[in-house]
């Protein structure tokens, strides 16, 4: 029986105390993944800011927050959803294609983190 079946014989519906309730909708979130951008000598500022519009829609300003970031800290997190959004991401990041400068050989590295 679930929180709002009738029981057997037609009495009054039942529903779950709002602690349970809540203890339910928390058991099926789905965990979080943390979308990470490593740092690359071989892309400018521009490119990580193209890409990020692009893939992921920042806004100028987070794209230019987040390739400091990554300069900085060698890396940074781009996005934090569900796994399998956080795998389609980094797939899409890995499929992006190379900077226009010589150095560059390809696209930039990402992976992806269980946020706990």
């Amino acid at each position: 029986m679930t929180a709002f079946d009738e029981p057997e014989g037609g009495g009054a519906a039942t529903v779950a105390p709002a602690k349970q309730r809540q203890a339910e909708r928390q058991a099926q979130r789905q965990p979080r993944y943390n979308v990470m951008l490593w740092d690359s000598d071989d892309h400018t500022f521009a490119y990580v800011e193209k890409m990020l519009r692009e893939l992921f829609g920042h806004q100028k300003e987070q794209c230019q927050t987040i390739a400091k970031q990554v300069d900085k800290d060698g890396r940074a997190v781009v996005l934090t959803t569900t796994k399998e959004h956080a795998e389609l991401k980094r797939d899409q990041i890995h499929a992006y294609g190379k900077d226009d400068t010589e150095a560059s050989k390809g696209s930039m590295w990402s992976t992806i983190e269980a946020v706990g």
